[in-house]
């Protein structure tokens, strides 16, 4: 019961992340750089504020392993940066697929090389069609689109870091918990402290935060909806299921993410780049597969 709630939080935490690609459209006089860091750091410090009383009563856990602590708040500081600006440079559907596509191959490394998990055939080849199909995504041109090439490749590269970044936050708060400190603490601390990392970034790119009525309902809602409301479901999912169990069920994302980008944005993706994205869904599978199996 406990885990099948674990899965049903990360779908709708998947659900509400699929939105922050289209909403940051209706924001375009605003940088991604700027979106994602009030997104991420207002959320985070949202989640702190709502975890103060548990991160003080467990203080003393936090400090003991604030290696962990530091390495997730880097890792959230980095995500938002990377994943917007990715979103911005490729589209929203490329964007997305890459970003959270490379997460579980990404994540399955982490947890491999910490011997939390344990490669499979299943694994290997889904990471094997994972990779070509970003491949078909990177260097194929879409002439469908005003994007160019070049931007799509650097959008590509963002992505990459977006997914390994993501994957290791993932894990840094996973590994927290598993240390005994509880969700709220390990996700509240681990937010909060890469949220407080953004507020330099905030400062220096939010001079347009307050040009428009639009800029600033979009920041609210990716703030208080995607961000805190999200990351809370996908927190107590996190407790309950294994961090690369708990990426994977995330893929729901870029699926939700590139039907609103072609119904409310119109974006159109050719066909071989259609091929990558459903071998990179193909490798999701593959991945659930292994994830499901693993004994370790």
């Amino acid at each position: 019961m406990n885990k099948s709630l674990g899965i049903l939080t990360v779908t709708l935490a998947s659900i509400l992340w699929g939105t922050t690609g289209t909403a940051a459209t209706f924001a375009p006089s605003l940088s991604p750089l700027l979106i994602g860091s009030l997104a991420m750091g207002i959320g985070g410090i949202l989640q702190c504020t709502l975890a103060i009383s548990k991160i003080i009563k467990e203080r003393h856990l936090l400090i003991k392993h604030g290696h962990l602590l530091t390495v997730g708040a880097i890792a959230v500081m980095l995500y938002p940066l990377a994943f917007y600006s990715s979103m911005q440079l490729s589209g929203v559907t490329i964007g997305t697929v890459v970003s959270i596509g490379s997460a579980p191959i990404l994540s399955a490394l982490i947890e491999y090389i910490s011997r939390d998990f344990c490669l499979t055939k299943q694994w290997v080849i889904g990471a094997a069609l994972g990779i070509l199909g970003i491949i078909l995504l990177a260097f194929s041109k879409d002439n469908s689109t005003a994007t160019q090439y070049e931007h799509t490749t650097i959008g590509i590269l963002l992505g990459l870091i977006a997914g390994f970044t993501y994957a290791l936050y993932s894990w840094s708060a996973r590994q927290l918990m598993l240390k005994g400190i509880s969700t709220k603490s390990a996700m509240g601390a681990t937010f909060g402290c890469g949220g407080i990392l953004l507020i330099p970034v905030m400062l220096l790119t939010g001079a347009a935060l307050f040009d428009s009525l639009t800029n600033i309902v979009v920041c609210i809602y990716m703030a208080l909806i995607p961000m805190f409301m999200g990351y809370l479901c996908y927190g107590y999912g996190l407790s309950k299921i294994s961090a690369s169990s708990a990426i994977t069920i995330s893929l729901l994302e870029p699926v939700i993410a590139g039907i609103l980008a072609m119904l409310i944005i119109g974006e159109q993706i050719s066909l071989v780049r259609w091929l990558g994205i459903i071998l990179i869904l193909i490798c999701f599978i593959f991945i659930t597969l292994s994830s499901i199996t693993n004994k370790r």
